[in-house]
């Protein structure tokens, strides 16, 4: 590093460093910050502290809120979040728009200070107020979450409106989101593609990645998938995870770019390892497939229960399969069963398929044909072709149910008529053996019936 410096920088350290000897507070305070600048002297955060703390303990506010900044960052001092927020607080008390900022942050993060929204709140009003526009961003987003007071779409509103006029780019990307959603303003995606070009034309990440998604889904402006290619590369270059989940998506699917499951994969592989749940389900299929990756059924197991422990149905779905089978690890109908069960309990007309095989046969929890019966219902009132047709063969033997040739009939119907061709041999036999009365009656309860919804690819049979 080069530390010389001219003529004028020296002088100026000189004048500032003899005042400061005789107590000047403001001498002491641009001293400091020579220190800390390394301007007309080598650069030395203690003694820009020792300075800073002298012009601080004279009174001067914004010495105060430089020494609680130097304590909370471990600048020159070792990091003291007590220390900080007394500075903090002592430059806030005088008025100093950046200290109550400051101050405000520290009860948000409960760094030095309890934990509050209500105060730190409080003192973000008091910058806001000043017209510092990080702190108006800050008290719009308290508004608009409710955080430390009730929700307010209008002064959200209006404090965003002022932080973003003024440039804050986090303020641009709430105010974009919140025409898009139509909080405290009509819908507009074009009002919200705006705000989202000004931040992210700051480098403001999820703004990058807002303009992309606008571009993909066709948002506020005409559908560009090369375009919504390059802002979410933007992005994803910044570490925001969405943006590189998103990345992933649309080089695994050609989107915008010709389709590249390779460098797909080391999206996905991004995103997973910081977290995301979708990312880790995607990169689990990568590798269960093959895609993009050699295929290796013990890595595909691993990233399904990441993303199945962050409740993905579709990844604790394709967990339980890979343990009912012994897909990357041993067997254990034990854990396929438990992972069935989570999918189920999100409604996941497979897993409760699935369920109810496992039930049935006994395999990973002692068997009940009442809870077979009760997992097929409600995944066959889906409209899951594979439980209608199990649920249809329970009424048909029986089992778990009072035997009802009519029930049965009509389940099975139903599973035919979606293509289930074991389904279509079995209602030929039924009809043979039923009445007329029956067959209708079996056909006017497959007339009626509405499913919730669709479920999932068969998997498995009872």
């Amino acid at each position: 590093m080069d530390h010389r410096h001219s003529t004028a920088d020296s002088g100026v350290f000189t004048w500032y460093r003899d005042a400061a000897a005789r107590g000047n507070p403001y001498a002491q305070f641009n001293l400091a910050l020579l220190y800390k600048k390394g301007q007309g002297v080598r650069r030395d955060e203690e003694k820009a502290f020792v300075w800073m703390r002298l012009a601080a303990l004279q009174g001067l506010a914004f010495a105060q809120n430089h020494v609680g900044a130097m304590y909370y960052n471990g600048r020159g001092t070792p990091c003291r979040d007590s220390e900080a927020a007394f500075w903090f607080r002592r430059a806030a008390e005088q008025g100093e728009a950046s200290a109550q900022q400051n101050l405000g942050q520290m009860y948000r993060k409960g760094r030095g200070v309890p934990r509050s929204e209500v105060a730190a709140l409080a003192w973000f009003s008091r910058a806001a107020e000043q017209g510092v526009a990080s702190a108006q961003a800050l008290a719009g987003e308290a508004y608009l979450l409710g955080l430390g007071t009730r929700r307010s779409e209008p002064l959200a509103l209006a404090w965003l409106r002022k932080a973003a006029l003024q440039g804050d780019a986090g303020a641009q990307l709430n105010l974009g989101l919140m025409h898009r959603r139509g909080q405290g303003v009509p819908a507009s995606d074009t009002a919200a593609l705006a705000w989202f070009r000004q931040a992210a034309a700051q480098g403001h990440p999820a703004a990058q990645r807002q303009v992309g998604v606008a571009y993909a889904e066709g948002r506020g402006v005409a559908p560009d998938q090369r375009r919504a290619y390059c802002w979410l590369a933007r992005a994803a270059a910044q570490d925001d995870v969405d943006a590189q989940f998103n990345l992933g998506v649309l080089l695994a699917n050609g989107f915008g770019v010709d389709r590249d499951e390779p460098e797909a994969f080391i999206w996905y592989r991004r995103a997973a390892e910081a977290g995301h749940a979708l990312a880790q389900y995607n990169l689990g299929a990568m590798f269960a497939q093959g895609r993009g990756v050699a295929a290796d059924q013990a890595s595909a197991l691993e990233w399904y229960c990441q993303a199945a422990a962050q409740g993905v149905a579709n990844a604790q779905f394709n967990a339980a399969v890979m343990y009912a089978n012994g897909q990357g690890m041993k067997r254990d109908e034990a854990r396929a069963v438990a992972w069935y069960q989570a999918a189920a309990g999100q409604g996941d007309a497979s897993a409760l398929n699935n369920l109810g095989v496992m039930y049935a046969n006994g395999q990973g929890v002692a068997r009940s044909d009442g809870e077979a019966v009760a997992c097929y219902r409600r995944a066959a009132e889906q409209g899951h072709a594979l439980a209608q047709y199990n649920l249809g063969g329970m009424y048909r033997s029986g089992r778990g149910v009072a035997r009802d040739p009519v029930q049965a009939l009509m389940w099975i119907s139903l599973a035919a008529a979606s293509g289930n061709r074991s389904a279509a041999a079995q209602c030929e036999q039924l009809r043979a053996r039923l009445g007329a009365a029956d067959i209708v009656a079996a056909q006017a309860l497959v007339e009626q019936f509405r499913p919730a919804r669709g479920g999932r690819a068969d998997s498995q049979a009872a």
